[in-house]
């Protein structure tokens, strides 16, 4: 039989105790995401793989928002982001701090998540990354697919070209996220 377990007995930190402890060396860029839910739940899942903050671009809408919050379940509070209008200068931006760029789209030459699964490819924790999630019908703009280092691409096998992005989001951070 299983029991259950109360949320008082997974042991999670308080919001000011999350601020407080080392985060993957991930950082989320959202390119023109235009559900509010979508990044609520970017929020609540970058919270649970505790990546370094969200970058919000374009027309994609910030906190406080009822909607975001509504699936974010509070994580707008315990995950920093910022917002920049335009997703390529947040992109350079990043870059010229060091950061290598992952596009997450259907590219020629992209890599498979499945090559992280596998072990074959490994993030290294001592640097930093930026993973571009882009908007639910055009994925990542062309221009900011033109800056990123390299493109990831999650195997599908089904009739749709495309996952919903708060998905993808889960499944990249999940295969992305060096463990401890």
């Amino acid at each position: 039989m299983f029991r259950k377990l109360l949320n008082s007995e997974l042991g999670r930190p308080a919001v000011e105790e999350y601020k407080a402890l080392s985060k993957s060396p991930i950082t989320v860029i959202l390119d023109n995401v235009r559900s509010r839910q979508n990044i609520g739940s970017a929020f609540r899942t970058g919270d649970a793989f505790r990546i370094r903050g969200i970058v919000l671009c374009g027309i994609s809408s910030t906190p406080p928002s009822p909607e975001i919050h509504k699936s974010a379940l509070g994580a707008e509070f315990s995950v920093d982001w910022t917002y920049r209008e335009d997703t390529v200068e947040a992109v350079r931006e990043l870059k010229a701090k060091g950061y290598t760029v992952i596009g997450v789209e259907q590219t020629e030459n992209s890599v498979s998540t499945d090559c992280f699964l596998l072990g074959e490819r490994r993030l290294d924790p001592e640097k930093q990354y930026a993973v571009i999630f882009g908007n639910e019908v055009h994925g990542i703009s062309q221009e900011a697919v033109d800056l990123c280092d390299f493109t990831l691409e999650i195997p599908q096998w089904g009739t749709k070209h495309s996952l919903n992005v708060s998905v993808a989001i889960g499944i990249v951070l999940y295969v992305l996220t060096p463990r401890d």
